[in-house]
């Protein structure tokens, strides 16, 4: 399995506590979908945070680019 491979993998494993915590609470439709965008605002919005953490730490080594 490549790398892209592995990363999905694991993208889905961190994906099954929160869906699974949303699914016990047995919660209507409507705010289950607000519970659900607010988790993925916290990871998303984490995910830029240490993207640019390691941008501005490692001298632009990042996924997005870099001097290279």
């Amino acid at each position: 399995m490549n790398e892209t491979g592995i990363n999905a993998l694991y993208l889905a494993l961190m994906s099954i506590l929160p869906i699974s915590a949303l699914a016990a609470r047995r919660l209507p439709i409507a705010q289950t979908f607000k519970l659900a965008l607010a988790w993925v605002a916290i990871f998303g919005v984490m995910f830029l945070l240490v993207m640019l953490w390691q941008d501005a730490f490692s001298g632009g080594g990042s996924v997005g680019g870099g001097n290279g």
